[in-house]
This record gives structure tokens, C-alpha cells and sequence, in this order.
């Protein structure tokens, strides 16, 4: 496939993937590549979490300098993927991404050679790369797993978790893509933002500070996936998860976004990461943001001291 320079500059090529047609029309998603000089044994596919795209150059340069080849997939109607006539960051179910992965560990062993995979993936991406490497168990296609922050459950109380999914499953079929009030608060992404309170620079039309709906069939198809894992997967490669050690209320003026998940509830990643598989290692960072690789510099320090330790011991 035609690699490009991509928009993150000329040390990155991004492959686009056809993925057919859906319901809205033509699908893509895009593969970013980003490899060293000297051959490698080793590399990485990254995937992303939700309203979100790869745009953290210093992980790719954390990997590089660990000995690994980079990949990053955009998700379909993500990103580098998003399309005109799509509606931003929707499908229906989550198996659908499942065929992106395929395309891009094939081109990551087959046509380039890699013989160890990690797969790392960020929160809604955390679920889905936990959700494809169940399905891909025995396989031998990747090596180890690691889940920063996955969206393991829903960042509410148990009330409003049964309230908001059965809603969710309620409208699915009729109305797939109503919106559903479950807003996304801007606090988080305008505390990493270089124009606000943070020292990250990220495109805001593919990643918008007010973010993206969040519609009924998506929300229905995490559930299900969320579903799936708290029942048991049998991932059969190690799995690290890693998590701030505390949550926060995204609420106007809250003190702590900065040094605490204002995303996702810590607590249900330690409860439900055990169900993941057979060989699963859980590390808690202290001062974390959600995206623990955006977290101030001494965290961030912290988080790949870890990921260095999990990989040596772990890793071929």
C-alpha cells in the first residue's frame, strides 16, 4: 500500500486502509508509521481512545528509543479517517474496528517484518484492543498487551449506568444516532491543551474541546464490549493496565485535572482487569491524567519507568 507523508512531518508515513462501505459510505482508516534507521525486530500498533487520534510524537520517540518500530491507527471516522459524509466517531459495533487491526498487524508482520507485537491501546481504544486480542487468542499476532486507562465501565454510579445503557439499547434500533445526554465536559482536554491550561498541541476539529455526541448505538456497543470483559476474556499474552490512582469530577473550577483521570472512574480498571485474561500486571501512577502519557513530566516519567520495566520482563 502508497504510504504518505503525514501530517506529524516527514519522519511519519501514514498508509490509508480501505475498509469498504457502510451505511454512510465509503470507510477508511489510517496506519501512521514511524520506523528507525536499523532494522527492528519489535514494534508497536497504538490505538486511541475516544473523540482522539495519534498525535503524541514523544511516545512514538519513547518506543523508538526502546528498540520498536511505531504504528498508530486511526480508527475509522477518527482523525486522519474521518470523512466528509460520516458521522464523527460512530459505529454501531465495536467488532467493526476489528477489521482495521487485522489490516494493520498484517502489514506490521507480513510486510514489514516484525516478529514481536505489543499492542497498546487508550481507553475506548484500551476496550477495543482487549476485545480483538480475545478474539485473536492462539494466533500468535501479538506478544503482550498494554492498556493505559481503558474504558473498562462507565464513569458513573450504578443507578445511572443501568439507566443510561438501558436507554441506549432502547433507541440502538430505531434511532441509532440519537444523541444522548450523556455530554463529554470540556475540562479535561482544555487542562492538556497548549492554548489553555496544558502543553499539548492537538488538531480541535479532530479532536474538539466540546467533543463529539455521543449517539445510542455507540454507547450500546461499548456497553456490550464493557459487557463482555467484566463476563471474562481469555487474552493468553500479557496484559498491563495502567491508571492514575485517583478520579475526578470534570466540574467547572474542580481542583486536580491535572494530577487525577477526569475521565474514567480508576476503580473500575482495577476491578475488571483481572477479567482480561490469564497473566494481567495492574500499576497505578500517582498525579496520572486520563492519557497517562500527557500527564506533567515527572508522571509521564513514572509511566514509561514502568512500561520499560513490564516490557523487558514481559516481551521476547
Amino acid at each position: 500500500m502508497e504510504a504518505t507523508t503525514d501530517v506529524l512531518g516527514p519522519d511519519y508515513e501514514a498508509i490509508e486502509l480501505p475498509m469498504g462501505d457502510d451505511a454512510e459510505g465509503p470507510v477508511v482508516a489510517t496506519l501512521v508509521r514511524r520506523r528507525a534507521t536499523d532494522p527492528r525486530r519489535r514494534a508497536v500498533l497504538y490505538v486511541h481512545g475516544f473523540i482522539d487520534y495519534f498525535f503524541q510524537k514523544h511516545l512514538a520517540d519513547f518506543y523508538l528509543e526502546q528498540g520498536f518500530d511505531f504504528y498508530a491507527l486511526d480508527l475509522r471516522k477518527y482523525g486522519r479517517s474521518l470523512r466528509p459524509h460520516q458521522t464523527p466517531n460512530y459505529v454501531d459495533s465495536l467488532s467493526e474496528y476489528f477489521a482495521e487491526i487485522d489490516a494493520a498487524v498484517r502489514i506490521v508482520r507480513e510486510d514489514d517484518g516484525h516478529e514481536v507485537v505489543l499492542l497498546n491501546g487508550h481507553s475506548t481504544g484500551g476496550l477495543i484492543a482487549a476485545l480483538w486480542a480475545d478474539r485473536v487468542r492462539g494466533r500468535g499476532l501479538v506478544d503482550g498487551v498494554f492498556l493505559n486507562s481503558p474504558f473498562l465501565d462507565i464513569a458513573e454510579p450504578l443507578v445511572m449506568r443501568k439507566l443510561g445503557a438501558g436507554l441506549a439499547r432502547a433507541l440502538r434500533a430505531r434511532f441509532p444516532k440519537a444523541t444522548l445526554p450523556a455530554g463529554v465536559s470540556d475540562a479535561y482536554p482544555r487542562s492538556i491543551h497548549v492554548e489553555h491550561d496544558g502543553e499539548w498541541d492537538f488538531d480541535l476539529e479532530w479532536k474538539p474541546l466540546l467533543g463529539f455526541p455521543v449517539r445510542a448505538a455507540w454507547l450500546a456497543a461499548v456497553r456490550r464490549g464493557q459487557l463482555r470483559v467484566h463476563a471474562g476474556l481469555d487474552i493468553d499474552v500479557p496484559v498491563l493496565v495502567m491508571s492514575s490512582t485517583r478520579s475526578v469530577r470534570p466540574k467547572p473550577g474542580v481542583a486536580g485535572l491535572t494530577e487525577a483521570d477526569a475521565v474514567l472512574d480508576v476503580e473500575h480498571m482495577a476491578r475488571w482487569a483481572p477479567r482480561l485474561g490469564r497473566h494481567v500486571t495492574l500499576v497505578k501512577i500517582e498525579g496520572g491524567v486520563h492519557d497517562l502519557v500527557l500527564s506533567a513530566k515527572p508522571v509521564r516519567d513514572q509511566v514509561f519507568a514502568e512500561l520499560t520495566r513490564w516490557t523487558a520482563g514481559y516481551l521476547p
